[in-house]
């Protein structure tokens, strides 16, 4: 009976989000019932796999209706639930009900929430389904319902501005993306003759073709779009601006996880490409550069929920950094960074909801004190932000300290400085990240309350119980990571590089062994005491650094106050004698001086992020030429 709950799960959510239209469209009471119902059953068949799969290392699989394999080809639907697929199942179960839950209260003042839960339902339901397929068309057919579902509940508050644009763009490269991602799996189709993913790394043991090449650079780009990574990140910050923040939450903590996934089964299990150290190399620098740029622009933000959403980018850096080393201790860190970045996201869009529901706004500039009125919501983003800042001993610590020592352990053993750079541009990244989180404690938490916010409340008890629960977990999944390593990280981390056993579950015993696939040995991964003394040092001495930039250079000290000169309003700030009526550090004022020392930097990106479609939709071809022009050379 346990082979068909992965199957139940996802119809469950698919038939609940029929029966919220057709039997709740008008009734709260039954469409909140059949929504949090189906949720409910499907996170309690995900979470009773944890022991067959997590503990006693079975994979889980079944064939939709018996279409087992005839002559050794598969020719029906599997599905496949190893420890890999069922981290991810994990993540997006929990991620979908605690939105659920949250929504109750959050979206009970919108119109045509049928429709909303409708669509909520099917965004989970396709997610859940994604990351449990064994098949690559049934793969895209989940991406596709992804896709849609996500644009429409984008726009879902259109009356809103800016969220039919929003929207927009995330259709035209969102469906770039699943146009790259169905031809890469038509040309594998016509390649290997199946679409079943076990199936087809048995078959490219032997060897790539210029087919399969040109398929894999593909693909890899498809599941590089749906994960936000720069360059095709350019949707992911408009939409998580003006979608719902329940919506927000499950982009941040589940959306970009489906692309994620896709890139570990195409890179690791698929094409079992990550043995060769260019595209180790690839896969880092695109890394690199997305956190390093993503948390550059969340410095720059305004508003609360675009400051998330860059860096909700910065943080994806991370976890494809890691994962694109090809150890397992760096699998083991991107894993765990995932997970993290899912709870300590989650829970910091959940907070900037609260904020928003309280007040009506998420501008920095209109915020403040809010500690006074919304002191348990104030105490949850703290703890968000102290765990994506990686301090000690919260979640995100253990997870970033697993990717230093990853990157450094990399440059070590390969004689390679660009993981050295690599690991320097991690710790930066790090403390930028704390300085942006100090930008917003202040702007929105702490000074003035502005006179018009004195009647502000805290946020009711169904939207507190969601972030109660997220950071009781960033809590205690720092302090207990040797019981998360040991029963979800490292049996996802082994179903990662051992592509043997997940080959031999869908086509039979020996099948792998037949066509040449070989397992590799996992030593559980222990996080070291002794080099987070060494890395701490380190990182001090670049938050001095840093700090020493940001708040010591010459357009910071001084020169504001130069009679006779102008300045550029954008990156000016009020002092002493200002006409405002509270003297409180605003969004726009701090870290006023390191933007105008950076403005050369910053005018860079302000005229590449031109708000146009078609620019975005050129860098996103710019990137898969790209991506494929490498793996022509390198992958021959």
């Amino acid at each position: 009976m346990i082979q068909h709950f992965p199957v139940l799960a996802v119809m469950l959510l698919f038939l609940g989000a029929f029966c919220v239209e057709i039997f709740g469209s008008n009734n709260a009471g039954i469409r909140n019932t059949i929504a949090m119902l189906a949720a409910t059953i499907a996170l309690v068949l995900i979470y009773a796999l944890i022991k067959p799969v997590m503990i006693d290392g079975e994979i889980i699989s079944s064939w939709m209706g018996n279409w087992a394999p005839v002559s050794g080809y598969a020719i029906g639907i599997g599905y496949e639930v190893d420890a890999l697929s069922l981290f991810f199942a994990l993540l997006v179960v929990t991620t979908f009900w605690l939105s659920g839950v949250y929504s109750m209260s959050y979206m009970a003042k919108d119109h045509h929430l049928g429709h909303y839960y409708t669509l909520y339902l099917m965004l989970s339901g396709s997610v859940l389904g994604l990351v449990m397929t064994g098949d690559v068309f049934n793969m895209f057919v989940m991406v596709e319902i992804m896709t849609f579902a996500s644009v429409a509940l984008t726009a879902f508050r259109n009356e809103n501005e800016g969220t039919l644009e929003a929207g927009f763009k995330y259709l035209v490269i969102g469906s770039m993306g699943s146009s790259f991602t169905l031809t890469g799996i038509a040309l594998i189709y016509g390649q290997c003759h199946t679409l079943n993913m076990a199936q087809i790394s048995a078959q490219l043991c032997t060897g790539m073709t210029p087919t399969t090449i040109m398929a894999f650079a593909l693909i890899v780009a498809g599941f590089g779009v749906k994960s936000y990574i720069v360059p095709f990140h350019t949707p992911a910050a408009d939409a998580y601006m003006v979608a719902p923040t329940s919506v927000s939450m499950i982009f941040s903590g589940m959306v970009n996880k489906a692309g994620v996934y896709g890139m570990i089964r195409v890179l690791y299990i698929i094409f079992r490409a990550m043995d060769k150290s260019s595209v180790q190399m690839l896969v880092v620098i695109f890394g690199a550069v997305t956190m390093f740029i993503g948390v550059t622009m969340a410095l720059a933000q305004h508003d609360f929920k675009r400051l998330l959403a860059f860096h909700s980018i910065s943080q994806i850096g991370y976890v494809i950094t890691a994962i694109g080393l090809g150890s397992a201790l760096g699998i083991t860190g991107g894993l765990f960074h995932a997970m993290n970045h899912t709870l300590f996201k989650g829970l910091l869009f959940l907070t900037a909801g609260a904020v928003l529901y309280a007040t009506g706004t998420t501008n920095l500039d209109k915020l403040g004190g809010l500690s006074k009125k919304m002191p348990k919501t104030c105490i949850c983003f703290l703890i968000g932000a102290f765990s994506i800042s990686g301090l000690p001993p919260f979640n995100g610590f253990v997870s970033k300290w697993l990717v230093y020592q990853a990157t450094y352990t990399k440059a070590v053993e390969s004689g390679n400085f660009v993981y050295a750079i690599v690991t320097v541009v991690a710790l930066i990244v790090s403390v930028m990240t704390l300085a942006s989180f100090i930008k917003v404690t202040q702007a929105v938490f702490f000074g003035q309350l502005p006179a018009e916010l004195k009647k502000t409340q805290e946020a009711p008890a169904s939207m507190l119980v969601p972030m109660y629960i997220m950071s009781a977990l960033c809590v205690l999944c720092g302090i207990f990571y040797p019981i998360v390593n040991k029963y979800l990280l490292h049996p996802a981390t082994e179903a990662t590089l051992n592509v043997t056993n997940y080959i031999d579950r869908m086509m039979g015993d020996g099948y792998a062994a037949m066509m040449g696939a070989q397992n590799i040995e996992v030593a559980p991964v222990q996080f070291s005491y002794w080099n987070p003394i060494v890395w701490l040092i380190l990182f001090v001495v670049i938050f001095i650094a840093a700090f020493i930039v940001i708040t010591g250079s010459k357009s910071s000290r001084g020169q504001i106050l130069n009679p006779g000169v102008k300045y550029d309003p954008k990156y000016a700030t009020f002092f002493s004698g200002e006409e405002e009526l509270f003297s409180q550090v605003g969004g726009s004022d701090l870290f006023w001086g390191f933007k105008t020392d950076w403005k050369g930097y910053y005018k860079v990106l302000e005229g590449l992020h031109s708000g146009i479609v078609t620019d975005y939709a050129g860098w996103t071809v710019m990137a898969t030429a790209i991506i494929t022009i490498c793996m022509f050379i390198f992958m021959r």
